[in-house]
């Protein structure tokens, strides 16, 4: 399991725990510099996932899924962009609006 970040966004374990592999796996399967969509990761969690989580539908999981994406930035693991361009790493969760993507950072 990850580390937990300091952050303001830290899901709680539970989430972290399901919805951490499905963002790394979908990360996995696309080769620097391509990237994906948060929503790509909330439509993959399984009906017994969704319900795990306490959700009726994707749509619902999409605040936590941004939210563990934060977490991954904050740990240098992702990049996050906006219109093809990295946001800053200043730029707070709750400055974005509208869609993003995200992919594995680079050293």
């Amino acid at each position: 399991m990850p580390p937990s970040s300091s952050t303001a966004h830290t899901l709680p374990e539970q989430k972290q725990r399901i919805l951490f592999p499905y963002t790394t796996r979908l990360l996995d399967s696309r080769d620097h510099p391509k990237t994906i969509c948060p929503s790509e990761v909330a439509r993959a969690l399984s009906s017994s996932d969704l319900s795990t989580l306490d959700y009726v539908t994707w749509r619902d999981a999409m605040d936590d899924v941004r939210a563990l994406v934060w977490e991954m930035r904050a740990r240098g693991e992702v990049e996050v962009l906006q219109k093809g361009e990295v946001l800053e790493e200043e730029t707070e969760l709750e400055q974005v609006k509208g869609p993003i993507r995200v992919r594995t950072k680079i050293d």
